[in-house]
């Protein structure tokens, strides 16, 4: 049998075919930098370009990670959403700070974003709510995530239910539905090169934005 570190290091990596990329003629805010490279991804039909991985702390210290989908990216910060009562609500509530990790292996380019977050007005987190499918909606009114799943059976019967609610109320909001927003005070872009000497460039927010290269 193969030995799995010797078949693990045959795996091809850095794939991807970098575009062109200037540090020094970067912008000043790293949200107009984000958003070219974002949009470059969705142009370039990178799967699923808006999924990202968002870490937060849990009570005990360690870190705890998942990947979910971008809302939307300002000047105020990276948008994301989810239940309060969920883990990752839970962990921001104890301890408000998160990272952002963005990867679009074909173009060879990874964004890390680090910051506090904040959740938004009630409001903007109805709003948010209802743009989603109904199946996500239902999904959400029935969420009890991360709970032991004792039998499968049980999510066709509570996600049947809630689809059932919100056909006699479309305008049903989960109570505890949030949307959060990232205010970065440090963003890093890193672009592959195949002999390893990447192209990193960070932005670090004290009163304004500065950019330091960093070494690859």
């Amino acid at each position: 049998m193969t030995d799995l570190r010797t078949r693990l290091r045959a795996v091809p990596t850095l794939t991807g075919a970098p575009p062109q990329f200037d540090p020094a003629a970067a912008p000043e805010s790293p949200h107009e930098l984000f958003v070219d490279w974002l949009l470059t991804a969705v142009d370039q039909h990178v799967p699923e370009p808006l999924a990202a991985t968002v870490s937060t702390v849990r009570t005990d210290g360690r870190p705890n990670a998942r990947v979910l989908i971008l809302k939307d990216v300002t000047e105020a910060g990276w948008q994301f959403a989810s239940t309060a009562t969920a883990p990752k609500g839970t962990e921001l509530a104890a301890s408000p700070y998160a990272a952002l990790t963005f990867y679009w292996i074909p173009l060879g380019r990874q964004v890390r974003i680090l910051g506090q977050v904040e959740p938004a007005a009630p409001d903007d987190s109805a709003r948010d709510f209802l743009s989603r499918p109904v199946s996500s909606r239902a999904m959400a009114l029935a969420a009890r995530q991360s709970d032991v799943l004792a039998d499968p059976a049980e999510v066709a019967t509570a996600v049947a239910e809630q689809t059932a609610k919100l056909t006699a109320d479309p305008g049903l909001v989960a109570a505890d539905w949030t949307l959060y927003t990232l205010r970065a005070d440090e963003v890093e872009f890193w672009q592959a090169d195949p002999d390893r000497r990447h192209l990193r460039l960070r932005y670090r927010l004290t009163d304004t934005w500065t950019k330091e290269r960093l070494w690859p």
